[in-house]
């Protein structure tokens, strides 16, 4: 149940929104984080909990002392907090506890490739990360669905694609929010062609579930989402664990990526029985504190609740695309329909400016931190950035050359109105006085 905590308060949630940052010129003023699509903060909660459990902090699952027994029962229990989380069903799905949503797709892909052969094909989308992208090359045939120029999903080419590979489609796997334009994808209506068409669906839920509420659907019901994986780091508890949730019954079946201890139940000179899972999918040690750091962000967003974490990012949203607006020399991306859906990320450039030189200017004269580039998103970027396939020969030709991208502002729930005036206010001056700050961070 949500608290309903003040706006005004949310600051006081996360560690590091006083700290100090030096400028170019050598003085230290309050650092804003508008990187938060790349990682963020901790909450204060996150590093009270770790803290307060530390001192019980032992192996889980093998060991006969009080303290395992209270680690293995706190590891046990982050799995319902997840399950509930995301709306799944505990009779049916599990949580594999996993590095992050990268090793949670890969460890999908894998263990998919041992199954139904005749099923060949896996659609993707045109805008996903890589870490969705790249551990589907080398295992099946993938096809992306094409996205607009304005970077959408385009829906007539997911529907032709399906109908066109109707049977050999193995899944669907759609990022929930792009993490370039923040597009939000709506994964419950593909999820419902695609079982239509009898594929499962994944949803990398990345730079979804920390934004916006997050339902998995009922297992009876066609908009199930069969999987979804996110990062603990994305969502204020950066300690190194992510998550995969999944069907019991998909596990059970064929052999884990990575073996070792804690992934059998029996082994002899020539003989493997593995472990139920999700044991079986966790090999070696498994990083307690990171779960129990996932376990207290959890908690902690519940409380604030994430409609309201929603309605306050978007309405930064709203502000900063305005404001953008009514400067001049702004190149900005996707953003002319306020009313597509989208989580708190705003694409731009400033016309005469490089992206990684105006990243640079704004953390020197402001202390703002924003993330310029592809952002692991190469083929996206490229089409909404219109850049010939000459041109990107000539780039990786040259390693010299100047390479393509654009500025990123990434919202979280802590950011302020008065932040992103004072982003506006310092991307005035710099269009004002291009030729000046050229002059001294070129």
């Amino acid at each position: 149940m949500a608290l309903h905590i003040s706006k005004l308060h949310y600051g006081k949630l996360v560690v590091g929104v006083d700290t100090p940052v030096e400028l170019r010129n050598g003085q230290k003023v309050k650092g804003i984080n508008f990187d938060n699509a790349a990682t963020t903060p901790p909450l204060v909660s996150v590093l009270e909990e770790i803290t307060k459990f530390a001192p019980y902090y032992s192996s889980i699952h093998r060991g006969a002392g009080y303290k395992a027994k209270i680690s293995s029962q706190k590891y046990e229990e982050a799995r319902e907090t997840v399950l509930d989380f995301v709306g799944a069903n505990p009779k049916k799905d599990i949580v594999i506890f996993v590095k992050n949503a990268t090793e949670a797709i890969n460890k999908v892909a894998y263990r998919l490739s041992q199954k139904d052969k005749a099923k060949n094909i896996i659609l993707a989308t045109a805008m996903e990360h890589h870490s969705n992208d790249l551990p589907w090359r080398d295992k099946y045939r993938v096809e992306y669905i094409k996205v607009d120029e304005c970077g959408r999903l385009v829906f007539a080419d997911y529907l032709e694609k399906l109908e066109k590979y109707q049977g050999q489609v193995k899944l669907v796997t759609v990022t929930g929010a792009s993490n370039v334009t923040g597009y939000v994808n709506p994964v419950h209506k593909i999820a419902e062609l695609a079982h239509k068409y009898g594929a499962l669906v994944l949803v990398d839920g990345s730079q979804l579930i920390p934004h916006q509420p997050f339902e998995m659907k009922a297992w009876l019901s066609k908009r199930h989402i069969d999987f979804v994986v996110f990062s603990a780091h994305k969502m204020y508890a950066p300690f190194g664990v992510g998550v995969l949730v999944g069907p019991k019954e998909f596990f059970e079946q064929g052999n884990p990526d990575l073996t070792g201890g804690g992934t059998v139940r029996t082994v002899t000179p020539d003989l493997v029985v593995w472990n139920e899972p999700p044991s079986k999918d966790e090999a070696g040690t498994p990083n307690l504190l990171g779960v129990i750091a996932l376990t207290a962000a959890i908690k902690t967003l519940n409380s604030i609740g994430m409609k309201n974490i929603d309605r306050h990012e978007q309405a930064l949203v709203r502000q900063l695309i305005r404001g953008l607006k009514n400067l001049d020399s702004i190149e900005m991306y996707c953003t002319d329909d306020l009313n597509q859906e989208r989580v708190g990320i705003v694409p731009f450039n400033v016309k005469g400016i490089h992206h990684e030189l105006l990243a640079e200017i704004l953390a020197g004269e402001a202390g703002i931190s924003v993330r310029s580039g592809c952002f692991c998103a190469h083929p996206y970027v490229i089409r909404l950035l219109k850049i010939s396939p000459e041109k990107i020969q000539k780039i990786i030709a040259n390693p010299q050359e100047p390479r393509p991208g654009v500025v990123r502002v990434s919202f979280g729930f802590y950011n302020e109105h008065a932040e992103v005036d004072r982003l506006l206010e310092i991307l005035a001056k710099v269009v004002k006085k291009k030729r000046q700050y050229l002059k001294l961070y070129g």
